[in-house]
């Protein structure tokens, strides 16, 4: 398709009257929030949200930014930063422009400009999807790495920052320089107590600059909390030339969906919010409850049916639940290991689970299983070890909670059932694979040496015989039957 035929603002009025587009000129709109970490996740999520308020308060605009590559930018510039969002269901899609997005920067390429984005006095709230890699921290601790290489590298030239803390908090120390109201930090990941966490981080990177610094931060930024839920596949070529086609213009970056959206906000916001209750999101004092059923019953399922599914051979979350003894599985380990965990009064976990099931079994989605399973070593204590730490509390059996531990350590080898390579997308990548180099097949070693790494599993857990046993065993009948046939023997 020429570029002609390309998506912009000047061809919206030649759409289908069936496609969405924005209910208001994006000419018109003024930035108000800057996000971090502008990827497929954010497009399909916040920025829908605030598309939906602009019509009514246009103030509200996003400045986005990349915090590594060009791509995505250059994508978007080329269509005035409009792109599409397919939401897919088995009934089919529908299409919608989306328009929320003023600009993009990308911050290892002029940080500068970036920075004088977020001293904007017009911005008053920096929201962030940078994935839990992108906090810089150790998840086993919830605590800021320092000797992440990032944050070194941001601690030699603090003016000029690129990992998103040396970003906040350079931007916070120039806007209290010029006495300009701090933004408020809205995190968007998948943390436990995301606000509290990400508070802690910013303010421990600050400390190793400037006690004044980190006093500031500590005291006079405000953090608030967020979770959020969307299932968003990764797009595909074949995505892209499906929704082009439908579209009738060339969108070069669309983004696919499923039906579902939910986002809970701590109302938190000193310096002023939109209305984010009128579009749909929740307002609560307290996000840490959604937050902690979110991670352990989406995230810590999702995790158990990429790794085991990827490992039995499907591509796919929807054609691994179309196993039925994967979704028996997963009834089973959200009814019986996690929702116990769970004290959410006023709240149906079991409709919750049964939602969740419906979502996982979505054909249209494709999410892979491959994409899911990527940057284990930062997920797992989110997803799984909280689960774990208060089933082990109370006594009980984690046998399922186990072998999706268990399946990471089988995925993490880097070679599948048949023998064939995996691509390990972890930053401990190069670790794990060294661990299984030296141990081999061996369960009891491989378990042994992988539940050593603190940075994953802490301090805590490894001597914990009720932890470490059916670790290791679920590991030893992965490697014994397979996959699927540990899947079978767990659902039975």
């Amino acid at each position: 398709m020429s570029s002609e035929k390309r998506l912009s603002l000047n061809a919206l009025s030649g759409l289908s009257a069936d496609i969405r587009t924005p209910a208001y000129d994006p000419r018109d709109v003024k930035p108000g929030i800057v996000h971090l970490g502008v990827g497929a996740f954010h497009r399909a999520h916040q920025a829908v949200y605030i598309d939906d308020l602009l019509a009514n308060d246009p103030q509200w605009g996003i400045v986005g930014a990349s915090l590594r590559r060009a791509d995505m930018r250059d994508a978007l510039k080329a269509q005035d930063n409009l792109y599409t969002v397919a939401v897919r269901s088995g009934e089919g899609t529908r299409l919608r422009v989306i328009g929320s997005i003023g600009s993009i920067h990308v911050a290892p390429e002029d940080p500068e400009t970036l920075l004088a984005a977020l001293c904007d006095p017009a911005i008053r709230i920096v929201s962030l999807t940078v994935t839990e890699k992108g906090y810089c921290h150790d998840p086993a601790t919830g605590d800021l790495n320092a000797d992440h290489p990032d944050i070194r590298t941001d601690l030699e030239n603090p003016r000029a920052p690129t990992s998103a803390p040396g970003l906040l908090v350079e931007a916070l120390r120039r806007r209290r320089d010029a006495n300009t109201v701090p933004f408020t930090v809205m995190p968007c990941d998948n943390l436990p107590a995301n606000g509290p966490t990400v508070h802690r981080i910013i303010t421990q990177y600050a400390s190793l600059l400037n006690e004044g610094l980190a006093r500031f931060v500590e005291r006079d930024v405000a953090v608030a909390g967020t979770m959020v839920d969307r299932i968003v596949p990764a797009t595909t070529d074949r995505d892209t030339a499906e929704i082009t086609a439908a579209l009738g213009l060339n969108d070069a970056w669309p983004v696919v969906t499923e039906p579902f959206t939910q986002w809970v906000i701590e109302d938190r916001f000193p310096t002023g919010r939109p209305d984010f209750a009128a579009v749909g999101a929740e307002m609560v004092s307290d996000v840490e409850p959604f937050e902690r059923m979110k991670l352990r019953m989406l995230n810590g399922s999702h995790s158990t049916l990429a790794y085991l599914g990827y490992l039995a051979g499907y591509e796919t979350v929807s054609t691994t639940m179309a196993d039925r003894n994967f979704e028996r599985l997963i009834h089973a380990l959200m009814s019986d290991e996690i929702m116990p965990t769970l004290d959410m009064p006023g709240t149906d976990l079991g409709a919750y689970r049964d939602a969740l099931i419906a979502r996982f079994h979505n054909p249209a989605l494709k999410h892979r299983t491959w994409q899911i399973a990527m940057d284990g070593s930062q997920k797992l204590p989110q997803r799984f070890l909280g689960t774990v730490r208060d089933r082990l509390a109370a006594g009980a059996p984690i046998d399922r909670l186990a072998l999706g531990i268990a399946a990471w350590m089988r995925y993490v080898t880097g070679t599948d059932e048949k023998g064939a390579a995996i691509e390990v997308k972890d930053p401990l990548a190069d670790k794990l694979r060294s661990i299984a180099t030296e141990t081999g097949r061996d369960p009891e070693r491989l378990a042994s040496a992988y539940l050593s790494l603190g940075e994953v599993f802490g301090q805590d857990l490894r001597d914990v015989p009720e932890f470490s046993r059916p670790v290791t065993r679920a590991l030893k009948t992965i490697f014994e039957r397979g996959a699927a046939g540990a899947v079978e023997a767990a659902a039975s």
